[in-house]
This record gives structure tokens, C-alpha cells and sequence, in this order.
């Protein structure tokens, strides 16, 4: 029987909008996987995913009415067991054929292999493969266990007794093998060809899908549904364009790719409006007026070319009648009373100063074992004034200190209670109204910088002090109570911190040593109970993150590994330490001298003592360990220099020299000679190479094998 292409639909009620795309992609792929699993479907069929707001579905290609028989070789027992000395059945053996549906005739059959141990009895078998309602019955249920569905509900089915759970009521099942339908039965309904369009504007309920092939375009044209999430999308995408050109000349919308995803998810055939609201709302921070047309109504604003915001909007519309002004007017009549709302709340909020909502932080817990954040914004503010003082002196100390102090009165503000996602944002604008300078009021938004992968830094040295500041103090009383990430946890965003404060050190080559930072935040915890500094595992961590990011950059683990074993302390050198080391790694001589510096790491490792990197000329005896000591004394004054310059691709590449004497020594010297005196003499010298040759980096990381 040829194959054929099929389509499973599942007609339910509206799904959860923000997670429709990830379940529609999940139950494709997982039916898809689970029918060539079960050799009903090849690898290589294309696999269509739909999902609308009240469908889930799947087409895939070439799929097998019934599947293959598959060859079986199922292991019996030993030989021994199987058959006695004369070569005759056991009952064992008897007995196991039995339990397997299978004659005894087929003894004469058996295949005999030996398996390592000894020789064992196999039978070769034929299972029948299985028909598509069988595959596609498991498949079906094995796609809707692995929905990630954000919650689940429990509903009565028909008669009343029944109950099932899924994140939707199921109302219709559709399932066709080209013009065939495949028997299935599920959450209490029984497949059909039958299912449902767009609520008011199809031309036909319920829909008759003739065959898998034409599901989209019946849907399309008879259901008014376009079907494809992907679909949707672009076709949203595209009317949002044209409609901003309509509103007026060079108008955009607004790009949120998140925003676009859940209205695409909330339509079946979208039709985009254009609205306006008064202008006198323009008054009001364009962040506030943004947030609560995307958040609330799902709008588009629109955007002028310098990004500034226009008193229209774009709405997209499920319903598309003859004359939208109703729809229109309807929109412009919701979005007034969001809009009065946030104008009452900035206005309100202006009303107090920032300075003034200081004190009402004493009342506000942080966490319950590291106190309010009022207890948290001192701990900041001394933690910046003292990053301030070494970065630039007293003026800078009291600037970082007064913006950290100022930093979180937001949170008390009307407006970031009601939009939390304004915290920083709406401090700048209270800030300026209340005559502060421009550079306090960018410090107290930018604090908070950078809030994701890829954004911005602070824009100002007051606002990297306090964003520094601000990280360092979540890092260091996150884990000096414990409160470590675990696996994909990280439910205080410590790695997204560690990794602002990365950035943060390097991009702005800050001469800021991570020890010293550390311990810098940790002293302000001095008078909270429970507290246990943790420097050591927080550097790790950090160390760790950075190490991750760099190899995301497109540095391999021998540059990262050869780097950060190292652990220097300056984070703004490390981008330079890395190009010092490709530099070297190409050099004919970095080979030889990576495995001789791996080699002498060894062997300072194996000795019980500390050995000092000092050598007593007069006991060097050998003629390839004075050769190595007089280049030594001529190369690592030159390889100091250029490490202390900050010149670090001379500083590695002026040891290429060391090649020929450090591979006569290893040649002619013995190392642990029986006099102890000689012996650590030698070590000394080593010593003072291992000292020279890791300055920058291990090279011994650049060794093969590692």
C-alpha cells in the first residue's frame, strides 16, 4: 500500500497565548518522532506544524499505512541450559519458547552465537509491524504527555461521569491518511474529518476536510483561519508594516518580537487597525504609555524616525467587518482610561521626591536573611563610594554614593507598582524633575544595566559604579546565605549578574582587581547574622561564567582554559591575554614549549616542599642547565617588562627563545639528582621557568592532550 501524507488536528478551546507557538512545535515533532519510531514515517518527511488559538496540528509526509515487519533476535539462555548432553530440549528451554508464542518446531531453527562467555541459543523472529491506527493512537497520546503546558485543567466530558485533564476542553479530533480517516480515540473524543472555522466569520460549520493535503487551504478559505503559525505571523508582520505607512509618513512600529508572538497567537486572521489617542498623554514618559498599550491591550505603538512616540497605535483585530470604525472606536475607548491611569500615576508620583521615599525602604523586606532594602541600598552605596574613591577619587565616591542612595525610592512609586518593569526608568525621570543633574538621574536608571545578553552599559563612570556596585551586592549576600544557583535554577539571576559585572570590568578596562571587589562587597555584610563570606566559590563562579562566555565568543577551550586558569585578576586585560596567546600558539616553537611547560609543572607538583624560584649559580654544573639559566637572565627581564606594559603577545613571543635550551636541558640534565643540594638547585631553575613562561598565560594548556 503506497504512503501517504497525513494531518492529526486537535480542535480545542482558546489556548495560553504566550505558550501557543512552543506547543504547536511539540506536538508536530513529537508525533512526527514517535510514527518513524514506530517505522510508520521516514526521517526524512517534511513535518508541517499548525497551531491557531483553538487548534493544534501536524502534517506530516509519506506515511505508511502499515508499517515494516522487523527481524527479531530475542536471546534465549545458554546452550547448556537449553539442550542436555544428548543434545535434546530442556523443559527450560520448552518453557521460554512457550512464553514467547513460539512452537516448539522452531528448536531446529535456533541460532547458536557465542557472546563472549560462552555459546547461547538465539531465536530469529519476524514482529509484524504496526498499522497506523495503532502507531498513530500511541503517538497521539505519546505527543499530548509531552505538551509543556503551563497548567492543566480538569473538565467533564458528555455523559456527564467522565472527567479528563488537558490545558483545554477538546472539542473536535481530526485525523485523515490522505482521504482516509484513521480511527483514533482521545480525551473522550473519536477522530473524523470534521472541524471547525474562525467563530463568526467562516462560511461554513462545522468544515469537512476532504484530504490531509488540502486541511490549510480549506481552512483558509472555507474557515477563514490561516492555520500556520509562521503564516500568521509574516502576514501580521506585514500588514503592521503597511498600516504605519498609512497612519503617516515615516511611522514605524514598534519591534517586539515577544508582543508579536502572543498576538499571532491570539487571532486567527488578523486585520490591522489603526487608532489614536488625545495627544496631551504624550506628556507622560513614552516608557509608561509603551508598556501599557503592549502589556495590557496588546497594541503596536507607532514611532516616529527618532524613536519618539506618536499618539496613534496599531490593533490587531480578529474580526474584519465592511466598517471597522466601530472595532476602531471600541479600542480608542479601552486604551483612554490605561492611558489616564499611568498620567494619574506620574503625575501623583512627582508630587514627592525621590529623596523623601528613602526612609520608607526600611520598610520594605529584600529577604529575610539579608534585611530590607533599606539595610541593601547602604550596603550598595558604600560598596559604590568605596569603587568610586578608586576610580576617581572623592568627587566621584560622593556621586556614585548619592545616585545608589537614590536608587531603588522607585520602587515606592505608583507607577513601578503598578508596571514593576519601569523600576530605574521612571527613578531617571523623578530624578530630573526633582532638579537632580543629568548624570545622577542616567546612574539611577543604569544601574540596573546591563538586564540582559546583549544590552547596553551604563553611559556614564557614576552609573558603571553603582550598576558594579548594585551586582557585587546581590552576588556576594546571595552567597553568603546559601542561595546559589543550582542546575537550571537561578531564581536571583546571580549568573546574569556575574556576567554584567564581566562585562562591565572588561569592555570598560576598569583597573578594578576581582579579589579586591569582592572583598570590597563583603564588608558591608559584616552585621548580618548568618552571613558567611564566600569569596572564594563566588570568584570560582564568576570565573566560571566568564570561561562560558568567552568560548561563546569564539575563543577555544585551549585559549579560555590557558587565560582563566590563570585567574587574572584584571578582566579588561584578558581580551588582550587571549590575542597574546593565538599570536604565540602559531609560532613554530609554542608546540614544544607548551609540552615543556606542562612537563615542569609535573614535576614541581610531585615536590613535597615549596620550592623558591632562586638558583645558586655556582651549583650549576651541567652544560645545558647554565645554558638555560644565562637565557633565562637575558629573556625574563624583556618578558617582564613587556607583562608589566601591558604588552602581552611580546611577552610570550620573546620565550620562543627558551625553545632550544629548555629541550637540552630536559635532554642532558637530570633533574632529581641523589644530591640533594643539586636537586633543588634544579628545581629552582624550573621554577623561575614556570614562573616566565605562565605570566600571561598557562601555555601549558596549548599542549596536545589537553
Amino acid at each position: 500500500m503506497p504512503a501517504k501524507n497525513l494531518l492529526v488536528e486537535l480542535f480545542v478551546e482558546e489556548l495560553p497565548p504566550k505558550a501557543l507557538k512552543k506547543l504547536g512545535e511539540v506536538f508536530a515533532h513529537t508525533l512526527a518522532q514517535s510514527l518513524t519510531s514506530a517505522g510508520l514515517a521516514k526521517s526524512s518527511a517534511t513535518v508541517t506544524a499548525y497551531a491557531s488559538p483553538r487548534r493544534l496540528a501536524a502534517h506530516i509526509t509519506d506515511v505508511a499505512a502499515v508499517a515494516a515487519d522487523k527481524p527479531v533476535a530475542q536471546k534465549l539462555m545458554p546452550v547448556a541450559v537449553g539442550l542436555d548432553a544428548g543434545g535434546n530440549v530442556t523443559p527450560a528451554l520448552l518453557k521460554k519458547l512457550a512464553a514467547l508464542g513460539a512452537d516448539p518446531s522452531v528448536v531446529t531453527k535456533l541460532r547458536r552465537e557465542n557472546d563472549g562467555k560462552t555459546e547461547v541459543l538465539f531465536y530469529d523472529s519476524l514482529a509484524k509491524g504496526a498499522t497506523l491506527a495503532e502507531g498513530l493512537q500511541k503517538a497521539l497520546e505519546t505527543a499530548l504527555a509531552a505538551l509543556p503546558i503551563p497548567k492543566v485543567m480538569t473538565y467533564q466530558l458528555q455523559d456527564g461521569w467522565s472527567t479528563v485533564n488537558f490545558v483545554r476542553p477538546a472539542h473536535a479530533l481530526l485525523a485523515l491518511h490522505g482521504t482516509d480517516v484513521v480511527p483514533l480515540a482521545i480525551l473522550g473524543l473519536r477522530s473524523g474529518r470534521a472541524t471547525h472555522g474562525h467563530r463568526f466569520e467562516a462560511t461554513i460549520d462545522p468544515l469537512i476536510v476532504a484530504d490531509a493535503d488540502s486541511y490549510a487551504a480549506t481552512l483558509k478559505t472555507q474557515g477563514a483561519v490561516i492555520a500556520s503559525f509562521a503564516e500568521r505571523r509574516a502576514e501580521i508582520s506585514r500588514q503592521l508594516a503597511t498600516a504605519a505607512t498609512q497612519a503617516g509618513p515615516n511611522l514605524q512600529p514598534i519591534e517586539d518580537d515577544a508582543l508579536l508572538d502572543e498576538v499571532t497567537a491570539l487571532v486567527e486572521r488578523p486585520n490591522v487597525l489603526i487608532g489614536q489617542f488625545e495627544e496631551e498623554f504624550l506628556a507622560v514618559p513614552q516608557e509608561c504609555l509603551i508598556l501599557t498599550m503592549k502589556a495590557n491591550q496588546k497594541y503596536f505603538p507607532l514611532l516616529d524616525t527618532a524613536g519618539k512616540l506618536t499618539n496613534k497605535f496599531l490593533v490587531v483585530s480578529n474580526i474584519s467587518p465592511a466598517d471597522p470604525s466601530a472595532v476602531i472606536g471600541g479600542n480608542e475607548r479601552v486604551v483612554r482610561p490605561r492611558l489616564a491611569d499611568a498620567k494619574f500615576f506620574f503625575d501623583q508620583d512627582r508630587k514627592k521626591s525621590l529623596e523623601s521615599r528613602v526612609a520608607g525602604l526600611g520598610k520594605v523586606v529584600y529577604h529575610n536573611k539579608l534585611g530590607t532594602q533599606g539595610e541593601r541600598m547602604q550596603r550598595v552605596a558604600a560598596i559604590a563610594r568605596t569603587i568610586g574613591d578608586k576610580l576617581g577619587g572623592e568627587p566621584l565616591a560622593l556621586q556614585a554614593e548619592q545616585a545608589a542612595v537614590l536608587a531603588k525610592a522607585d520602587l515606592l512609586t505608583d507607577m513601578v507598582g503598578e508596571f514593576p518593569e519601569l523600576q530605574g526608568i521612571m527613578g531617571r525621570y523623578y530624578a530630573l524633575h526633582d532638579g537632580l543633574t543629568a548624570t545622577i538621574a542616567d546612574a539611577v536608571e543604569d544601574h540596573y544595566k546591563p538586564r540582559f545578553a546583549g544590552d547596553s552599559l551604563p553611559r556614564s563612570q557614576v552609573g558603571i559604579v553603582i550598576a558594579l556596585a548594585d551586582k557585587l551586592e546581590t552576588l556576594v549576600g546571595m552567597f553568603g546565605i546559601g542561595q546559589t544557583p543550582t542546575g537550571d535554577k537561578d531564581p536571583f539571576a546571580l549568573r546574569r549578574h556575574a556576567l554584567g559585572v564581566i562585562r562591565m570590568l572588561a569592555e570598560n578596562e576598569l583597573d578594578l582587581p576581582l579579589d579586591t571587589l569582592l572583598v570590597t562587597a563583603t564588608t558591608p555584610f559584616a552585621a548580618v547574622d548568618g552571613f558567611k563570606p564566600a569569596e572564594t566559590a563566588l570568584a570560582d563562579f564568576i570565573y566560571e561564567r566568564l570561561a562560558g562566555s568567552l568560548r561563546e565568543h569564539g575563543y577555544t577551550a585551549q585559549e579560555v582554559d590557558a587565560v582563566v586558569s590563570q585567574r587574572p585578576q584584571r578582566l579588561g586585560d584578558i581580551p588582550k591575554r587571549l590575542a597574546a596567546v593565538r599570536a604565540f600558539a602559531v609560532l613554530p616553537e609554542a608546540a614544544s614549549l607548551a609540552a615543556a611547560n606542562k612537563r615542569v609543572g609535573n614535576i614541581l607538583k610531585k615536590v613535597a616542599d615549596t620550592v623558591t624560584a632562586k638558583v645558586d649559580t655556582a651549583l650549576l654544573q651541567e652544560a645545558a642547565e647554565i645554558a638555560l639559566n644565562v637565557a633565562l637572565l637575558e629573556i625574563k627581564p624583556k618578558a617582564d617588562a613587556a607583562f608589566t606594559a601591558g604588552d602581552f603577545a611580546t611577552a610570550l613571543q620573546v620565550l620562543a627563545a627558551l625553545r632550544a635550551p629548555v629541550d637540552s636541558f630536559f635532554t642532558d640534565v637530570m633533574v632529581n639528582a641523589e644530591d640533594p643540594a643539586l636537586r633543588a638547585n634544579r628545581l629552582g631553575l624550573l621554577a623561575m621557568l614556570h614562573l616566565a613562561m605562565n605570566q600571561v598565560a598557562d601555555i601549558s594548556r596549548l599542549s596536545v592532550g589537553n
